[in-house]
């Protein structure tokens, strides 16, 4: 099914020349009944027929609403102009709201690409563009979209970590865009046959399954821990070598091999310590003498 138009015209223009022929009707059925004009009789009833049809088929289309025309179970088409109009007689008008509206999934537990179990639920903004596919291609659309809406949510977040410490991976919680941009690409897919486009979606709820919320809470600690450690070795090491440098360029001091080990060793543990380190003086080498 494919939206297309239907005959239709300006409501009160129309409104006007209908009385004008039930007026006219009532003239000739009045003139032929005193002359005893069967003819004229017969035009005045089928004038009131006509108008009478025609006024029945009159409709109003508020702002952002739509109505399909249907003639005896076949689809004429959609008037989508706002106002009071005529079409034609004897169909059947099924309003279709044309507004943007949100749907709020409920919240899902699914697997990440882990195998962690996660809580993850999504908003998706959306409007019908195409009454005709909304009404006839799929059964009740507003379902549809709910349930093709949890199945996108659902695929989507096992395609991804909930969290990772590599900035070069995308996770559900450190990308929420892409993730959100990835999913209403997939959502806008699904619900094409329904004739509804996705304007937006967002994550609004992701969290660790509560079974292993305070597992994998020690899980992130220990890997930020181990991260940061990553981070302060790389310094220190990096410190450590200019200082040596700095010190042999500058003051033209060449160290032994163990002078150096004893030196990145203090240096090492001086910066990498989380704690506050004591220093030792060393006045000279002192030498027992026997009594």
């Amino acid at each position: 099914m494919t939206e297309k138009q239907t005959f239709h015209v300006n409501g009160y223009l129309a409104l006007v020349v209908l009385i004008g022929l039930l007026v006219g009707g009532g003239y000739l059925f009045y003139h032929g009944f005193v002359n005893e004009s069967v003819l004229e009789i017969v035009l005045s009833i089928l004038l009131w027929i006509v108008s009478f049809l025609f006024l029945s088929s009159l409709t109003i289309v508020q702002p952002n609403q739509a109505k399909a025309i249907l003639f005896f179970g076949q689809y004429l088409g959609t008037i989508k102009d706002n106002g009071l109009f005529v079409t034609t007689p004897l169909t059947q008008k099924i309003n279709v709201s044309l507004k943007v509206r949100n749907f709020n999934s409920s919240l899902l537990k699914v697997n990440d690409s882990d195998g962690n179990p996660i809580e993850i639920s999504a908003v998706v903004v959306f409007k019908v563009v195409d009454t005709a596919k909304a009404l006839f291609d799929v059964d009740y659309y507003q379902d549809f979209i709910e349930i093709q809406s949890e199945t996108a949510i659902r695929h989507i977040a096992t395609q991804y970590p909930y969290d990772t410490f590599n900035d070069d991976d995308l996770t559900l919680r450190g990308n929420t865009n892409e993730v959100s941009e990835e999913l209403a690409k997939e959502l806008q897919e699904r619900l094409a046959v329904a004739g509804v486009e996705v304007i937006e979606t967002r994550l609004n709820h992701l969290a660790y399954a509560t079974e292993i919320a305070s597992a994998m809470l020690q899980r992130q600690q220990a890997k930020a821990i181990l991260s940061a450690r990553q981070i302060i070795v790389e310094g220190a090491v990096s410190m450590t070598q200019m200082a040596l440098e700095q010190i042999e360029d500058g003051q033209d001091i060449n160290f032994t091999d163990d002078r150096k080990v004893q030196l990145i060793n203090n240096l090492l543990v001086s910066i990498i310590t989380d704690k506050g380190t004591q220093p030792v003086i060393n006045t000279g080498d002192v030498k027992e003498k026997g009594v």
